[in-house]
């Protein structure tokens, strides 16, 4: 059974902090429909579990009847995010930010509307980030200060360290920031970890429009040791995914992130779940995984995927059910199954014993594979080739 969805659930479930404060938000939300985004990095092929956070948040607010964008960062994807980052991130180019959006308006309509009566609409922040003028540039950078920039605790790392803070990783989330100006909006979403990213845009909001802006972060799904899930090597769970694959990552999530996992990716009520964990926590993040599977693939589907888990792994049978054509090499065919999706991840995986092939560790990457042959990549991803 879903939810109900009030103003107060949506500024509550998930929600790490409402910034200025939830109240004045909440007396907002009452009186108008608001326009709000999230911005998403196309730094890889496909969304991942992390997106899928902020992609259900935005739902949430879309089913409230408010007006939801989902902004593509071309722009500031070929700048790189530096957030966390301890060392300078490799620029990409115009031709890689798109390539890797491609697929997203699939993914992103899994959850959110596209189309009826209040569609999202998806854009692109090179829309109004090209035209910017380097006199334009002087002029907003101008409503910031460098202590602004500097205060960040991965520049203050790096600092320490007598290493190079490059002048286009400031640039970034004044960008980022001044998307918000240009979209006129009323609130912006993003993980816990990108508030500063997001208090920059609220900043330049006031000083070039007079306006305020909210911040809304959602919790992040952690474990223990404050990793994040969902992103162990040879198993990241991206929405271009299969069912299987996807309903077997969610069995492995550690234990306690499993009541965290409810109230960020699922629409079930929450009460009782606390209670439900902690006495059956293996049933329960097997429901876990069954409505997060529902959600993005159809309940069909999700029953296929709990069926081909219990006969993979409780049964000790495993299936090799996913489809993947003859003829290209190894690290070729392995790479969409690897947490970066890139050559090197599936070099990484090959050469720490992580990959089999029909049944013995593989240690040649471009052994060309042919009809027949059964693929192991990491713990649950099971491929057969085929034509």
């Amino acid at each position: 059974m879903d939810i109900k969805l009030s103003i107060n659930d949506v500024l509550t479930r998930g929600v790490a902090q409402v910034l200025p404060d939830k109240r004045s938000l909440a007396d907002l939300m009452a009186k108008k429909k608001i326009r709000l985004y999230q911005g998403f990095d196309p730094s890889m092929p496909s969304l991942h579990l992390g997106n899928f956070v902020g992609l259900m948040k935005l739902r949430q607010f879309q089913k409230l009847g408010h007006e939801v964008i989902f902004l593509v960062g071309d722009f500031t994807g070929m700048i790189g995010d530096p957030t966390d980052k301890l060392a300078a991130r490799k620029k990409l180019t115009r031709e890689q930010v798109l390539e890797n959006s491609k697929a997203w308006r699939v993914q992103a309509g899994k959850i959110l509307d596209l189309s009826g009566k209040n569609p999202a609409r998806i854009i692109f922040n090179s829309e109004w980030s090209d035209k910017v003028t380097f006199r334009d540039l002087i002029e907003i950078t101008s409503n910031l200060t460098v202590q602004q920039m500097i205060e960040r605790d991965m520049f203050q790392e790096r600092l320490k360290k007598n290493e190079p803070i490059y002048l286009h990783e400031f640039l970034y989330p004044v960008a980022q920031g001044y998307d918000s100006v240009a979209m006129d909006v009323d609130l912006e979403i993003g993980g816990s970890d990108q508030v500063f990213n997001m208090l920059v845009g609220r900043n330049l909001m006031k000083a070039i429009k007079g306006k305020e802006k909210f911040v809304l972060s959602t919790k992040l799904l952690v474990d223990k040791e404050g990793d994040k899930v969902g992103k162990t090597t040879g198993n990241a769970l991206f929405l271009d995914s299969t069912p299987e694959s996807f309903y077997a990552g969610v069995l492995s999530f550690p234990d306690e992130t499993i009541e965290l996992g409810f109230e960020l990716l699922t629409e079930v009520p929450m009460d009782g779940i606390a209670e439900k964990v902690k006495t059956s926590p293996m049933l329960e993040k097997k429901r876990l995984a069954f409505e997060i599977v529902k959600l993005l693939w159809g309940e069909v589907n999700a029953k296929k995927a709990q069926g081909s888990f219990e006969k993979t792994f409780q049964g000790k049978a495993p299936e090799f059910n996913t489809k993947v054509k003859a003829g290209d090499s190894l690290i070729k065919t392995i790479i969409p199954f690897t947490n970066r999706q890139s050559a090197s991840a599936a070099k990484e995986l090959i050469k720490q014993g992580a990959v089999d092939v029909n049944g013995k560790k593989a240690a040649d990457g471009s052994v060309k594979l042919s009809i027949g042959d059964e693929v192991k990549v990491g713990e649950r991803t099971f491929l057969k080739v085929t034509m």
